[in-house]
This record gives C-alpha cells, structure tokens and sequence, in this order.
C-alpha cells in the first residue's frame, strides 16, 4: 500500500528526533494540554518500544511517532496552541493503532502506573 509505505517512511525520518530524556521532558510539557488519552497513547508506545518482543518495523513506527512528538517543528508547530499538537496526536493514535497487537497487558499496566504517577 503506497500511502502506509509513505507514511512509513516519514516516520522513519523522524525517529532520529527520538530520546527517552526528551521523550519524558516533552511529555511532561503537554500532559496537562493534551489530555489523559493522548499521555496514555504515548505511554503505550514508550512502553512498547522496551519490550524486547516487538519486531524492527514496529519500532521503527514508534521511534518516528514519539521523535515527531518531540520535534516542536513538524508539519503543524507545536508553538502554535492549540493547533500545533494536533497533528503530534493524530500519529500517537495512527501508530498505536498499528502496533496494538504488540500491546500485552504488562505494558498496558506500566502506563497505567506511569500515568497515576504523573497525577493523571
């Protein structure tokens, strides 16, 4: 499928943005911006890419979509409020959607944990 290939390989161009310290920094930035679901997406795929069962394009989709989360200057800039996080949701939601088959309920409860601690 062309358009997922596409999408695949813009990902791709974004995972070298990827770092667990800027992951947890932007995260924090957001979290009472974005809403409980849009922290426990990116939770998910925080949590997903640690596990050592998830296959190389997978991680790869997932390196892209947080390195995206965490690049301010993406397709819609994240200065601009509220706008500027929309298009960093909409690929948390399109990538969890993806990988959700590689979601086991002990990462699921790492987010969950994560996300009390965080005082959600």
């Amino acid at each position: 499928m062309k358009g997922l290939d596409d999408i695949f390989k813009k990902l791709e161009d974004y995972s070298n943005h990827y770092s667990d310290s800027k992951f947890w920094k932007k995260l924090k930035s957001i979290s009472k911006n974005v809403g409980k679901i849009v922290v426990y997406d990116a939770l998910l795929l925080f949590y997903t890419l640690k596990s050592s069962t998830v296959n190389i394009k997978d991680k790869v989709l997932i390196y892209g979509a947080l390195g995206y989360l965490i690049l301010p200057t993406d397709l819609i800039p994240d200065f601009f409020i509220p706008l500027g996080l929309t298009d960093d949701i909409a690929v948390l939601i399109y990538v969890v959607g993806i990988i959700k088959k590689e979601i086991t309920p002990e990462i699921e409860n790492l987010a969950k944990q994560k996300m009390v601690e965080l005082g959600f």
